[in-house]
């Protein structure tokens, strides 16, 4: 449990000195000279100017890490040697988890308790357990005729480009990252220009638990400039990119426009949770549903933000989130009694505002927030927000908010609940909550998410995979089946 004091955490943030160069063929590059500022959503303040990458520093970045893999050891690597890299950059990230989280905390928002607690224990945990894998990974031998032998293998398809967002910095960036080292690909990661701070003090780690130069690359920018760039460089072989539906389409424009690059993309979501009359304890799916919506600040692709309960027990299970919301302190991250930060930035605070101003206008019914509040401060602070009355046409249930705003819909039978779930062009992920086994997996199967959780909600490890269906995406983060998006398959014949 960290046991850190407010003060000092003020103390810390007031001292903290980080440097906003690229990250490339293993050293720091400051890049062509221009620079934006990372600005902390807690105050304002500018705690860094950022190198602003473009063409050039992709095209160096995507130079070195195709030596690194087309020369370079990494690939050649035993896999238990690649293994036990990606365990020192964990054993590294554990040792400096207090900074990483407190840079996590400064550049998003997020309050310092769940960067350290959460956010760093996920992406540690990510570097051990691919590191840990790296070398139990096989390849198949097919029974065929008595005078052939067949060798199926998995090759590391080459040089990696990684886009991620803001809202999970290191954890997301480590799901994209681990797996394709493990594999033995080499990256270029682009940080979101909200975030990129703790991306490239993960890249030093790396390079210091002694990853080769060029294996793991970081270009900051813009996701129009850089990200671009990475999209449509001849010299990047797959693309994983985490971030909004529109910007993932952009991602399929460029790879087609290109080299025909793999994407995989994680997307999107307007996940349903669905409350039956039997649910095994109401008041712990409240509990969980606004925990749900209000961790992170909202700011989470499978955030519940779609309540949908049966009509027989909407208002109490609706009151019971509406309580939790008006007791959430929402405060400085740095604050540990803080249970809800800051939204990421002033641009995102005025879309998820225009979201609740819409709400409005279309006759749902706010319950509560639905204000900015600690002006004084500089930040972007936003009020725990709930509407009920919201009908399956309005945008509140249909467009992605990725903000603390709660949309409650009610029910009356079952096939009713499985139609509005899936009344959506989403499909990351969904929750039930119900005591009947034979509901559970019926309705678990009905519904078109690439996740379910029944009787709870964010729960899973390592040993799972995450990723959407529709338009939350393709491919798969987490588990072995990350693997196969870094992976060519090779058949070998041999005749004998």
């Amino acid at each position: 449990m960290l046991d850190i004091a407010h003060d000092e955490w003020l103390r810390r943030a007031k001292a903290l000195e980080v440097s906003g160069a690229h990250h490339i063929d293993g050293d720091d590059e400051p890049g062509a000279g221009a620079t934006f500022p990372a600005v902390s959503p807690r105050d304002g303040r500018v705690l860094a100017q950022i190198a602003d990458g473009g063409a050039p520093e992709v095209d160096a970045a995507v130079a070195a890490a195709r030596r690194a893999f087309d020369s370079g050891p990494w690939p050649r690597l035993a896999p238990a040697e690649r293994g036990r890299a990606l365990v020192r950059v964990a054993e590294l990230l554990e040792e400096r988890r207090e900074e990483l989280a407190l840079t996590v905390s400064l550049e998003m928002g997020k309050p310092v308790t769940d960067a350290y607690e959460i956010e760093l224990r996920a992406a540690i945990t990510t570097f051990r357990w691919y590191g840990q894998l790296a070398d139990k990974l096989t390849d198949e031998s097919p029974h065929t005729a008595p005078d052939a032998l067949a060798l199926v293998t998995r090759e590391p398809a080459g040089v990696v480009g990684a886009v991620v967002p803001w809202n999970f910095p290191l954890t997301l960036a480590g799901w994209k990252v681990a797996p394709a080292l493990a594999a033995g690909c080499t990256v270029v990661l682009k940080p979101s220009e909200n975030s990129p701070l703790s991306a490239l003090l993960l890249a030093r780690i790396a390079t210091e638990a002694g990853l080769p130069p060029g294996v793991l690359n970081v270009v900051n920018g813009k996701g129009p400039v850089a990200g671009r760039a990475i999209g449509l460089h001849p010299g990047v072989d797959v693309l994983a990119f985490t971030g909004s539906t529109a910007v993932g389409r952009h991602f399929l424009h460029y790879a087609a426009d290109s080299n025909l690059k793999r994407v995989w993309l994680e997307l999107g979501g307007k996940s349903p949770n669905i409350v039956l009359p039997d649910a095994p304890d109401l008041d712990r799916a409240a509990a969980t549903a606004a925990w749900g919506i209000f961790f992170n600040q909202g700011e989470m692709c499978t955030a519940p933000s779609r309540l949908l309960v049966h009509s027989s027990i909407a208002e109490r299970v609706t009151e019971a989130v509406v309580t939790r919301a008006r007791e959430l302190r929402v405060g400085d991250p740095l604050d540990p009694a803080t249970e809800m930060g800051a939204l990421v930035g002033e641009d995102h605070l005025g879309r998820v505002l225009d979201h609740i101003g819409t709400g409005r206008d279309e006759g749902a019914r706010l319950r509560t927030g639905g204000e900015r509040v600690l002006t004084g401060t500089g930040g972007t602070y936003l009020e725990p927000t709930v509407f009920d009355g919201v009908g399956p046409g309005m945008r509140l249930a249909r467009e992605e908010i990725f903000g603390p705003v709660l949309s409650v819909l009610t029910f009356d039978d079952l096939d009713e609940a499985v139609q509005l779930a899936n009344a959506t062009e989403y499909g990351l992920a969904a929750g039930l909550w119900t005591s009947d086994l034979s509901t559970a997996h019926r309705v678990s199967r009905a519904l078109k998410a690439g996740t379910v959780w029944v009787n709870c909600y964010e729960e899973g490890d390592l040993t799972v995979p995450f990723g959407g269906v529709k338009q939350s995406g393709n491919g798969r983060d987490k588990s072995v089946h990350a693997i196969e998006k870094y992976t060519e398959l090779k058949t070998t014949w041999i005749q004998l």
